[in-house]
Parts: C-alpha cells; structure tokens; sequence
C-alpha cells in the first residue's frame, strides 16, 4: 500500500494525527527533501526505516521504487511538502499506479497559505472585504492559461496566495496592479511559513520587490495579496450578531 502525505508547512507538529501515524508505520518513505522540514522525518519515522530523497530522483525512478517495495509486501509513504494537493505532481503518480493496480491513499496536511495566514493571525474572508481567496502561481517552467494570469485574477481583488513566485517579485508586483490592485493594497511575504527559520514582512503590492531585496527572499515564500492582511475596514460576522437569527440561536 502507499499513502500519500501532506507533511504540512514545515513545524513538525502541524502535521495530522493520522500523516504522523502513517509515518511511524512506514517501511520506506520517499520524501521531497527540497521542501519537506527533515524533523519531521526523525520524530514519526520509525528506526531503520528506508528513506529516499525524490529532489535526486525522476517520476519513473519512484516509480520504480514503489513497484519493489509493492513486490516485498511493505508500506510505502510518498511524503510531500504543504498539502500535496496543491503544486504536489501527485495526480501523475497515482495515475500510473492505477495502471499498475497498485493502491493508495491520501492524507492531508496543511498547506503554507494557512501556516502564514495563522503566523499573521489574520482571516482570509472578512466580511465586506473579501469572500473569496484565490491560490495560484506566476508562470514560470510549468506554463499558467491565459485565462489564470496574475492579471486576470487580481481583477477580481479578492484574498490572493501566490505561491512559487517569491523569485519574481518585481514582476508580480507590475502584474497585480496591472490587473486592479492598487500600489497600496497590503501584502505580506511570509519566508518558510511556521518553519524556526520564519520570517514575516508586511509591505504592499508596490514595495513587494523592495521588500523581498531588503530581507533577501527568492525563494520558499508565499505571498499573501489583499485588504485582509491588514484586516481593516471589516464587517462583523453575522454568525454571532445578536441581532441575526440562526438556527441555533434566536434573536436576543
């Protein structure tokens, strides 16, 4: 069997009770050792345990891997860094294994646009501000439709996550305001989201480039666009108005 993990953004105890459970009952584990936090590795991984670094490797080559630990009766973890839902390249491992009758399972993990917007301690979905929050990516090696520019997205001026594009800031920032952000809507640049090395800077859609230079960050950042960062101007929640009925509380 091979399961699929979501190690979660890099702390070591923001993985799931159920990643951490499958980790510890893993006879090899191949793992993305660009991106996954190696702790989490020493502390669920049980002893003698056989790991495989997939940063050194080719989609066939885990494969492979995979087809001989199937062949001996072992329990194999593919473990990803985030949620592996999101830019994981898992849809193409387990569409091989379908071919190969090999099973497996997924199991989540949280992905670094919440492990920043928890450091920040902010809401992506404040009322009157924004409803809505879009992840995505600047086009880089893997192309992006036209359809999913960053300018197309910014025009709707919701919460964004941008992840992948912390190498081209300057670029990203002409693009946000080119499709609706004004030069002053906040933004955050969050370095290695709840890993010890975090960093945070708040700044805004123009000074993004000037922010990334100062601190030195091009690379494993998320970056959050939008009113929320700042989190003024809300409306309160209508959840706990005691002027709004719900279905479990009445008007007092």
């Amino acid at each position: 069997m091979v399961y699929f993990v979501g190690a979660s953004s890099g702390a070591v105890d923001l993985i799931t009770v159920r990643g951490s459970r499958l980790l510890g009952e893993a006879d090899a584990i191949i793992y993305a050792g660009s991106l996954v936090n190696p702790e989490v590795i020493d502390t669920y991984a049980k002893p003698g345990v056989l790991l495989h670094d997939s940063a050194k490797l080719t989609l066939e080559e885990v494969i492979e891997l995979i087809k001989g630990y199937e062949a001996k009766g072992l329990t194999t973890v593919r473990l990803h860094s985030g949620e592996p839902s999101l830019y994981g390249s898992v849809r193409e491992q387990m569409d091989i294994l379908d071919k190969l009758k090999i099973k497996y399972s997924s199991c989540p993990g949280v992905s670094a646009a919440f492990a920043a917007a928890a450091s920040l301690n902010m809401e992506f979905t404040l009322p009157d501000v924004s409803q809505t929050l879009i992840i995505t990516r600047m086009e880089g090696r893997t192309r992006v439709r036209e359809d999913e520019s960053i300018e197309s997205l910014a025009s709707h001026r919701a919460s964004m996550a941008i992840y992948l594009s912390s190498g081209m800031l300057g670029e990203l920032s002409e693009r946000l305001m080119n499709g609706g952000y004004s030069s002053d809507t906040p933004a955050a640049i969050v370095y290695k989201a709840s890993w010890k090395e975090e960093k945070k800077y708040i700044c805004t859609v123009g000074t993004l480039f000037e922010t990334g230079q100062l601190h030195d960050i091009s690379k494993t950042a998320v970056i959050l666009i939008g009113d929320a960062v700042t989190h003024k101007d809300y409306a309160r929640s209508k959840l706990y108005d005691p002027n709004f009925e719900t279905g479990f509380r009445g008007i007092k």
